[in-house]
């Protein structure tokens, strides 16, 4: 069984078990969030597609950590006038793990 489910803005495929990470979550670490916004659930070939939500559905996860993802680095340069600008970026995550999902 997999859900559809919207998690900070974007939409994630989740199974029950499963660890993701996400743009960062408040709450602490070791703390339980549910999500409710599920959009489509499939249990072994049932599907039920929401409008915009499925009913009732929802899933439970644990937050195991926050933190920092890889470096991404930014450079911009205009070709022939000695510009140049490097910096770095790095994202904030938050780890889940899907305890339950709620159909």
């Amino acid at each position: 069984m997999y859900v559809i489910v919207e998690i900070a803005g974007q939409q994630f495929k989740v199974e029950k078990g499963r660890k993701l990470y996400v743009n960062r979550l408040q709450g602490d670490e070791g703390s339980s969030v549910s999500f409710d916004k599920v959009l489509l659930t499939d249990n072994d070939g049932q599907v039920k597609v929401g409008t915009p939500v499925v009913e009732g559905a929802a899933v439970k996860a644990k937050i195991l950590r926050h933190l920092k993802d890889d470096k991404v680095i930014v450079f911009k340069k205009k070709r022939r006038k000695g510009y140049k600008v490097k910096n770095g970026h790095r994202q904030f995550l938050t780890q889940l793990l899907v305890e339950d999902i709620v159909a």
